[in-house]
């Protein structure tokens, strides 16, 4: 199937322990331009994000927000570091003896002192916080992955629309320029006839005059390959897949094609089709731009 390049999916999971919440959103890129901003605590994943993501996403500029939200309340554990506090004693013990202090040292005393206890962050189980966030990554990144299709699918019917319209424009060109070539010979052999009056006309020279001029706009070759793109283009439309880059292409080769046959045309019709064939072109162009 056909996806767009333009997408947002959302996903959140919510435990006893936290909420991670994951929004994906994405617009026109050339090539894949990965953003991810999450909190420091899954920096630790980020190659991993990177990969899992790559399995879903093949082209765009891709914004990928993460928030986290702590639960627990047992996240923070207090360390009791004894050999400092019995350095403490020794040396209050030293005081007193050395100054002929009483020696009036409390628990709660000894607690203050620098670096005796201590706040430390109890370590993350990196194996259940990873398949967590997976789950929740997989979520937005499935969410995501549809609305690209869905919207995917518009532009691929829009798109046939345009093909087959422009390929009536393509049977038109090939229909009206037989028709040139007679009313030029007619023309010719008219003004002919008016010029030399009673004299006899060279058929021979007005026929090699119609061959000179058809050679000069003649057009099948362009019709015949621009057909052949717009075919192409419809069946790799039906195809699917990524095929964005394929498809712009075709267009360029459509559009020198069109720009071909209105260099050739010295008739007022078709150059009106020409000039509509290129817009249509134009059209598909941009519209192929959205295609992943």
């Amino acid at each position: 199937m056909i996806k767009s390049m333009t997408g947002f999916g959302r996903c959140e999971a919510v435990t006893d322990e936290c909420k991670i919440s994951v929004e994906i959103k994405a617009v026109n890129h050339r090539y894949l331009d990965l953003s991810i901003k999450m909190p420091k605590k899954f920096n630790y994943f980020e190659a991993a994000m990177r990969t899992l993501l790559k399995d879903y996403i093949q082209r765009g500029k891709v914004d990928v927000f993460i928030t986290y939200e702590d639960y627990t309340e047992d996240q923070v554990s207090l360390k009791y570091n004894s050999t400092l506090a019995a350095e403490y004693m020794k040396n209050f013990e030293k005081m007193a003896e050395q100054f002929g202090l009483e020696d009036d040292v409390t628990v709660s005393m000894l607690s203050r002192c620098p670096e005796v206890l201590t706040m430390e962050q109890v370590p993350e189980d990196e194996e259940h916080m990873w398949a967590m966030l997976q789950e929740v990554l997989k979520g937005a990144a499935e969410n995501f992955v549809e609305t690209r299709l869905r919207e995917g699918e518009n532009l691929k019917n829009d798109l046939i629309g345009k093909l087959d319209h422009m390929l009536s424009m393509v049977d038109f060109i090939e229909e009206r320029s037989p028709k040139i070539l007679e009313e030029y010979r007619q023309r010719l052999g008219d003004k002919v006839r008016e010029l030399l009056q009673n004299s006899t006309i060279d058929e021979s020279r007005i026929l090699t005059e119609v061959t000179v001029f058809a050679d000069k706009i003649c057009v099948d070759e362009e019709t015949v390959r621009l057909r052949s793109h717009i075919e192409g283009m419809k069946k790799e439309l039906l195809a699917g897949g990524s095929v964005g880059r394929k498809l712009d292409f075709i267009a360029q080769e459509m559009n020198r094609e069109s720009n071909t046959i209105l260099s050739k045309s010295n008739d007022l019709e078709i150059s009106d089709q020409g000039i509509l064939l290129k817009t249509e072109i134009e059209k598909v162009r941009e519209q192929i731009q959205n295609i992943e």
